[in-house]
């Protein structure tokens, strides 16, 4: 009878000082890689483990630093371009984007806009809540987006 308390006493032991060792998951900041955005008052991404969080994108080039286009179809591309380099800056991409909010400046681009947003994600499609709401700069679409990054998960499944 010692001998089984003893074995579960050394059980508990191991899983009790496995839990307290437990690593921390990390918390980090990323400002932007691009000069314009480098001074802004919010981080481009910010990474909590394994999940990023990236700020709001819009249509803009980061070459021309002009709104690409006055339509929401060029926009759009921009936009979500923009959001694939941010997220494969931080080791992840779009195949593992989680959560979508989109806001459009007018909700009548809804369907053009879908229309683009089906080109990016064929195959794992995001949570996603879409709403109408002024916007900054003259854009006609603002993204942000909830990824993880790749080697945070062994696969991405469609059920």
């Amino acid at each position: 009878m010692k001998y089984i308390h003893l074995i579960s006493f050394s059980i508990l032991l191991a899983f009790v000082s496995c839990k307290t060792t437990a690593e921390k998951p990390s918390l980090i900041f990323h400002k932007s890689k691009l000069e314009r955005k480098k001074n802004a008052q919010f981080s481009d991404a910010v990474e909590a483990g394994n999940t990023l969080y990236l700020a709001g994108q819009v249509g803009i080039n980061p070459d021309t630093k002009q709104l690409a286009g006055n339509t929401i179809e060029s926009q759009t591309e921009q936009t979500l371009q923009n959001i694939k380099e941010v997220l494969e800056h931080h080791g992840s991409d779009l195949e593992h984007v989680v959560k979508c909010t989109v806001i459009l400046s007018d909700v009548n681009d809804f369907k053009a806009f879908n229309t683009i947003f089906r080109k990016y994600f064929p195959k794992n499609k995001p949570a996603r809540t879409t709403f109408a709401a002024d916007l900054l700069v003259g854009a006609k679409i603002e993204i942000d987006v909830i990824a993880v990054k790749v080697d945070g998960f062994k696969d991405a499944r469609i059920n």
